[in-house]
Formats: structure tokens, C-alpha cells, sequence
């Protein structure tokens, strides 16, 4: 009976360590291709870009668009449809350096890159986009950040931060703190 429960006691322990294995390989996985598929995309729109550029015609760059997004997604499926190409082509004429991308990529999907398109401040996108990269936000939570203004937010509480004090830059995000915390006000 102990001879039982000691080989018992060696599967579980042995189950669970495999387990625990399996699913980090998983998880890796899942980056591994989220950031793959995301340089993809940015690679493609940068492309596309080029091409259009020497061509210099209106006209003419909607109709290779077209064209290139039918051949692709006849032979590589959905993600090649001409609303996600020109989804591309705006993320890498927001988005021009590659250096920024890849490591935001590794926590990131292509889907957080859509959420950030339609934002007109650049330095916002990159605020939003470290956000969800440093905090692991979901699509939900970086949609909830953007329309709550977290950035605009954030700005407007470290310009009232005159002391330039490390613990309250970045961190108090309301206006409202600093009446709370009898700071001075906005000058």
C-alpha cells in the first residue's frame, strides 16, 4: 500500500512538472507567432508603401492594393483582405521603426496594433502601446485605457508636477490628486 501511494505521490509530482512544461511551450508559442505575424504585417504594409510611393498615382496604388490583396488572400486566407492590408499599410506609416515594433510585438497582438491606428498623437500610441505591453493589458483593458484618456490624463498631471518627483511622475493620472494632495496647481 505505501509502495502504491509513493508511485502515485512520483506520477502526480511527474504529471504536474510536464504540465507546467507543456504549457510554458505554449505560452512561448503563442508570442513567438503573435510577434512573428506582427513584423510580418508591419514588413508588408512597409512594402506596399514603397510601391505606391514610386508609383505616385491614386489610381494606380488602389489598384495594385486591390489586386495584391486578392492573390494573397486567395493563397493565404483572411488576414489578407483589403480592409486588413490597408490596416498595414497605416501601421507601418505610424509605426516606421522596426526597432520599436519587435519588442512590443512579444507582448502585444496585431489586434492592440488596430486598437492604436485610429489615435492622431504618436506619442500617445507609444504611451498605450507600453501600457499594454509593461501591464499585460487585454484588448478590453487598452480600449478602457483609451477612452478613459489615460494619456491625455497622465500629461496633464506630470505638467503639474513642478517638484519633478520620481514617485509622483507617471503615477497620478487625475488632476483631481493633486487638489487632494494639496499640490500646487497647473501654472
Amino acid at each position: 500500500m505505501a509502495k502504491e501511494k509513493n508511485i502515485q505521490s512520483i506520477n502526480n509530482s511527474l504529471f504536474n512538472e510536464l504540465s507546467q512544461l507543456i504549457q510554458q511551450s505554449q505560452s512561448q508559442f503563442v508570442i513567438q507567432a503573435n510577434s512573428s505575424l506582427t513584423t510580418l504585417f508591419w514588413h508588408i504594409g512597409t512594402r506596399i508603401n514603397k510601391e505606391i510611393l514610386q508609383s505616385k498615382r491614386a489610381e494606380y496604388a488602389k489598384q495594385i492594393v486591390s489586386t495584391v490583396s486578392t492573390q494573397l488572400k486567395a493563397k493565404y486566407g483572411r488576414n489578407f483582405e483589403l480592409r486588413n492590408l490597408r490596416r498595414m499599410m497605416q501601421f507601418a506609416e505610424q509605426f516606421t521603426d522596426i526597432e520599436t515594433i519587435i519588442p512590443l510585438a512579444k507582448h502585444l497582438s496585431w489586434s492592440h496594433f488596430v486598437e492604436l491606428l485610429p489615435l492622431k498623437n504618436q506619442e500617445a500610441k507609444l504611451f498605450y502601446a507600453h501600457a499594454a505591453a509593461n501591464h499585460a493589458l487585454g484588448i478590453r483593458d487598452l480600449r478602457k485605457q483609451i477612452s478613459t484618456k489615460t494619456f491625455e490624463r497622465t500629461d496633464i498631471a506630470n505638467s503639474q508636477n513642478t517638484s519633478n518627483h520620481p514617485a509622483i511622475h507617471n503615477n497620478f493620472k487625475d488632476p483631481y490628486f493633486w487638489d487632494f494632495l494639496g499640490l500646487p496647481p497647473y501654472s
